[in-house]
């Protein structure tokens, strides 16, 4: 049998009997496995790369090589992955923070030699044992090496992992003549050229296979609706008129939870799927939707690379991603094989604000990446808590910083955390510039999708630099999406839906979580706490958030207008707030925090909800006036920033609980700190309430 004979063979194992193995498939696998050269896999979703790399990797264990290594972003990917490496007859294991349990039985059967297929990742490759335990001996050994969504590796991609960077150490280590193979469905030129040098698959040796991402199945269409609750409302109403089950993807986890809990009322089967859920429980929605046992997941991006259900027949978004090339990466997940799937946009104007967030989280600048490096230690290993309090950047970046850092060679990590290295390290501030220029450009580009009357897919396919485009716009026309078609969906929705839905979403009143321990190392920033909070606020309330889809727009009202007297509807929520609030003891007291913008509106509020209330108003919580400004880096400096911040008030007279009462909360440290100085001064609790949550 030949070798191309043996892998329609194994095609039909993994596939099914009617799958034919199409001949851009049989030029990558005849690359990696007769040739055993490198491959750079550009094509679209559902072109079937993972068939690639599942067939090579069993027909190079025929051969008597190791075992392939695939480097794999997600958690639902990796348990794709595994399933349909069984199908084609490859052992697979995965390594992940979801199997923590399973990992020394996995390392024991890669030292066995058990595992065709080993799917690790990207976080794991600098993991201090597995890159001195595991990495040499699957270096030495490993038959085939796969980066699978490769535009991880590059900073210009939509999704960039600064852990991806590693992937090239590992490359790098391989033994001559180990085969490389790079996939990805959505790098434009420029990551493309990137993720070739990044990883050494670009030079003439290397098989580049990059295909059309035309998509015959995906009907795109634009829904603008202004009004949040309309769109909400619209959704509600077409969501049962979807083909099939799908995904309705939102910006934000509390955007998914929201909408999830309203769909449920109004009886249909969705579930929440974001970043913050319960690996066993995303785990369970996964199967949910793959068995079409609900309607659709209402997800974040964390639904996203690899998830592989090929009926999904629609993909919603209710608010636009930022990048036309990640927007193309989450509709991707629809109509793989299926004749129809209908993917629907429906922006809004609060859209941008949300991007804006995201992109104050990006690299940050060069003082505060070379005060990372002043704190880090050569000789003595500092974890990332440790490090936190020493630095004016949040864990998250901090995180992200140290491995760009460590694949940059400034710092290694090791048991225990972090180690500096005294090499000199550059920062390159042009590539930086570059990249913010670049991420506004595919902002402006999102925009325009939303308006543009040209073909949409069209549209879509020029942003990722699909080769295949002739230039020719009438020639370049999908002829599906409503703009070829002419037959846009109608932006219209009852009004008796548009006002139960406000009525659902117009219930002010979320809980406040309270800090319960105060951050690690404050004693590094010269503050003495430590352990749990005991002298803190009980458990609070917020009216709303900022990306509320109706208190939204009206706590934005109140942030953007003029300071002035509390208008009578804020009066009302807060009232049915406070009626609501089921506390251990009703407070007796009302104190308002200081307010620098809006003290008008937060006094007159303050006096009117305590004549409502029969409460004792106590005035207001002013700050010292040589108090620090406040840091919103990191906990810690937050922290030792609010450390008797406050004057003390004079609360001699009075007895029981104080309502505090505060304009906004994001990390919930001012309030706690407010809170712990009217306990100081005699406070029996302090029950805090803030108008806007920013969290």
């Amino acid at each position: 049998m030949s070798t191309r004979e043996r892998a329609q063979e194994l095609l039909t194992d993994l596939a099914g009997p009617d799958a034919v193995l199409r001949e851009d498939q049989w030029t990558a696998i005849e690359a990696l496995v007769v040739h055993h050269r490198r491959a750079l896999v550009v094509q679209r979703t559902g072109w079937g790369k993972s068939a690639v790399y599942f067939i090579a990797a069993r027909l190079l264990r025929e051969q008597g090589l190791g075992p392939t290594v695939i480097v794999s972003p997600l958690l639902a990917l990796m348990r794709n992955q595994v399933a349909a490496a069984e199908r084609a007859g490859v052992t697979a294991a995965t390594i992940n923070s979801g199997n923590v349990t399973e990992w020394d039985d996995v390392h024991a059967r890669v030292a066995a030699g058990e595992l065709d297929v080993l799917l690790v990742s990207p976080e794991r490759l600098n993991n201090p044992d597995f890159r001195d335990q595991v990495l040499p001996s699957l270096s030495a050994d490993a038959g085939l090496v796969v980066v699978d969504e490769a535009h991880c590796v590059s900073d210009w991609g939509h999704d960039f992992r600064p852990d991806y960077r590693r992937i090239r150490s590992l490359i790098a280590e391989l033994r001559e003549g180990v085969p490389v193979l790079a996939t990805t469905a959505t790098a434009n030129d420029r990551v493309v050229e990137d993720v070739a040098a990044q990883l050494g698959v670009g030079g003439a040796d290397t098989t580049v296979l990059r295909g059309g991402l035309q998509r015959e199945s995906l009907h795109l269409s634009v829904v603008t609706i202004p009004d949040p609750t309309a769109r909400i409302a619209w959704l509600a109403d077409h969501l049962e008129t979807l083909p099939g089950s799908g995904i309705v993807y939102s910006l934000t986890v509390a955007g998914a939870n929201d909408l999830a809990a309203l769909l449920r009322d109004r009886g249909m089967e969705v579930a929440a799927y974001t970043g913050q859920t319960d690996p066993t429980e995303r785990e369970a929605a996964e199967q949910d939707l793959l068995q079409n046992r609900v309607k659709a997941l209402i997800a974040t991006s964390a639904l996203g690379m690899g998830f592989d259900k090929p009926d999904l027949g629609f993909v919603v978004h209710v608010g636009a991603p930022s990048s036309p090339i990640s927007y193309y990466q989450q509709v991707g997940r629809a109509g793989r094989a299926t004749e129809r799937a209908d993917v629907v946009l429906l922006p809004g104007p609060e859209d941008r604000e949300i991007w804006s967030y995201f992109a104050s989280v990006a690299f940050p600048r060069e003082h505060v990446v070379r005060r990372v490096l002043e704190v880090l230690d050569t000789e003595r290993a500092q974890s990332t808590q440790a490090l936190e309090p020493l630095v004016e950047l949040g864990r998250t970046r901090l995180e992200m910083v140290l491995k760009v850092l460590d694949v940059d060679g400034a710092v290694r990590r090791v048991k225990g955390g972090w180690l500096g290295t005294g090499e000199h390290w550059h920062y390159d501030r042009e590539r930086y510039e570059r990249l913010d220029e670049a991420r506004l450009s595919e902002q402006r580009a999102m925009i325009e999708y939303q308006s543009t009357d040209e073909c949409r897919m069209a549209f879509l396919r020029r942003q990722l630099d699909d080769p295949s485009l002739t230039g020719d716009a009438e020639a370049d026309r999908c002829g599906r999406c409503d703009n070829c078609t002419g037959q846009h969906l109608s932006a219209d929705v009852s009004a008796d839906h548009v006002e139960s839905t406000r009525r659902r979403l117009d219930r002010p009143g979320l809980d406040l979580a309270i800090r319960k321990q105060w951050p690690t190392g404050l004693k590094k920033v010269g503050v003495e706490l430590s352990g749990k909070i005991t002298d803190g606020p009980e458990t609070g309330r917020i009216l709303g958030r900022l990306t509320d889809p109706v208190w939204g727009p009206r706590l934005r009202a109140l942030t953007d207008g003029e300071d002035g007297p509390a208008p009578d509807g804020l009066e009302a929520a807060c009232i049915k707030v406070l009626a609501e609030w089921t506390w251990d003891e009703r407070p007796t007291g009302l104190m308002v925090m200081e307010s620098d913008s809006r003290p008008a509106l937060l006094n007159d509020l303050g006096e009117r909800l305590a004549r409502v209330g029969r409460l004792e108003p106590l005035g207001v919580l002013h700050r010292r006036p040589d108090a620090r400004p406040v840091s919103g880096a990191n906990s810690a400096f937050r922290v030792a920033s609010l450390v008797d911040a406050f004057e003390p008030p004079d609360l001699t007279a009075h007895h029981g609980p104080v309502l505090l009462i505060d304009l906004s909360t994001d990390t919930g440290w001012t309030l706690t700190m407010a809170a712990r100085a009217l306990r100081q001064a005699g406070a029996d609790a302090v029950l805090p309430f803030a108008l806007i949550g920013r969290g």
